[in-house]
């Protein structure tokens, strides 16, 4: 069976994608499948995906759903079914990969656990001076590079650490809860499974830290990765947020935290009533 199953989503962003397929190229383990789960991207992700089929072990699935707005917890749960492990690594397609960011989510799985990773996010510059060549020789992740690139120094920067020993300390110091990421996280596919998946119910604001929150509620905890599982955040326009959508999410957030709700009837099987 496959190691892992990495699930990327994506809409209407090829040339992010793009990048983002070429870090998933240069990682250093290598028993992985990729799929894309695709909320309505026109012809030109296709034509990505066909670009970069040839280049991983195994087969690149393109989960594809018809554009009707905002829909990602439903491409979610496509993905999810379609998923051929019983591990789960998702992330987004503006979301680069360290050449360890595969090995490092397997490395630390835990039975009971779901991983918590971050990111480091760039500014529009950045994003789109980064290339293939600065992605597989690793510059893009070399703290040096980015600042003669003209990033500002901070200490977020710390997030980008080769020292596995830092790393370790960080994620066990960090005052950031141990949230369900939908850019860096992973899991056993069962516990998805367990909780229904990601709530169809629920648009654009919270829905990945949702499903965590379910997961938690039915005893599955979560362990932090922040700064062992790094990727890089290309930066882009948030159209589709809108402060209802948030203020629906919430209310169900809420609700599931108040009544501690793990399965809902929304998700990838749907209740007949």
């Amino acid at each position: 069976m496959i190691k892992a199953s990495v699930i990327i989503t994506t809409y209407n962003s090829e040339v992010w994608l793009e990048k983002v397929l070429w870090g998933f190229t240069n990682q250093t383990f290598k028993d992985f499948e990729i799929i894309i789960a695709d909320d309505g991207s026109n012809s030109k992700t296709k034509e990505k995906i066909i670009f970069f089929s040839e280049k991983f072990s195994h087969p690149i699935q393109h989960v594809w759903q018809k554009d009707e707005g905002f829909r990602k917890c439903s491409i979610l749960n496509k993905a999810i079914l379609n998923s051929n492990s019983e591990y789960i690594i998702f992330t987004d397609g503006d979301c680069i990969p360290r050449k360890d960011f595969v090995a490092t989510h397997l490395k630390n799985k835990t039975e009971n656990y779901f991983l918590s990773g971050g990111y480091f996010k760039l500014d529009d510059k950045l994003s789109n001076s980064i290339s293939k060549v600065e992605i597989l020789n690793g510059n893009a992740f070399n703290i040096k590079w980015l600042l003669n690139k003209g990033l500002q120094y901070s200490f977020k920067l710390s997030k980008l650490t080769h020292n596995s020993f830092f790393a370790s300390f960080m994620n066990w110091i960090t005052p950031t809860k141990k949230t369900f990421n939908g850019h860096n996280t992973s899991c056993f596919k069962s516990d998805l499974l367990k909780v229904n998946g990601f709530n169809e119910d629920m648009s654009y604001g919270g829905l990945d830290r949702e499903i965590g929150e379910r997961m938690m509620n039915s005893g599955i905890k979560g362990k932090q990765i922040r700064y062992s599982a790094i990727c890089l955040h290309l930066n882009h326009d948030r159209k589709y947020a809108t402060s209802e959508t948030w203020l629906k999410n919430n209310e169900i957030r809420n609700y599931n935290k108040k009544n501690k709700i793990t399965f809902i009837s929304n998700g990838i099987y749907k209740s007949k009533d």
